[in-house]
């Protein structure tokens, strides 16, 4: 999924260059886009507090119970929440970049709207 987010972006950000774009078209496409990628957020969102929720119960069980094998459990699940935790962070920030590039794409397909327009102005946006 992160390499099809950098490639998706770059042909935006080339389409944002080109003048004969159709601007409309690539508003319409650019919103399908960025909804497959919330799905995609979602989701991990929710993989990554069942594996916290398992980390934490493991974590009960060896504490209550002393079973050592529950430790080894709860380390492998550590990896694995960190590495969500990682990829998840990657899928917040890429989003928020589809929301400025989404606002780049509004502010060229309607340029007449002042208020876009002065959205695009504001540095941390470019």
């Amino acid at each position: 999924m992160g390499n099809y987010i950098k490639t998706y972006m770059r042909s935006v950000e080339n389409a944002l260059e080109n003048e004969n774009t159709d601007w409309q078209a690539l508003k319409r496409e650019h919103l399908v886009q960025i909804e497959f990628i919330q799905h995609e957020r979602l989701i991990h969102l929710m993989v990554t507090i069942m594996c916290c929720l398992l980390l934490f119960i493991g974590l009960c069980v060896f504490f209550i119970s002393g079973i050592t094998p529950f430790l080894i459990v709860d380390g492998l699940l550590l990896i694995l929440v960190f590495c969500y935790l990682i990829y998840y962070f990657y899928i917040e920030n890429s989003t928020q970049k589809l929301y400025r590039l989404y606002n780049r794409i509004c502010a060229k397909a309607e340029p007449q709207n002042q208020t876009v327009s002065d959205i695009m102005t504001l540095k941390e946006l470019t």
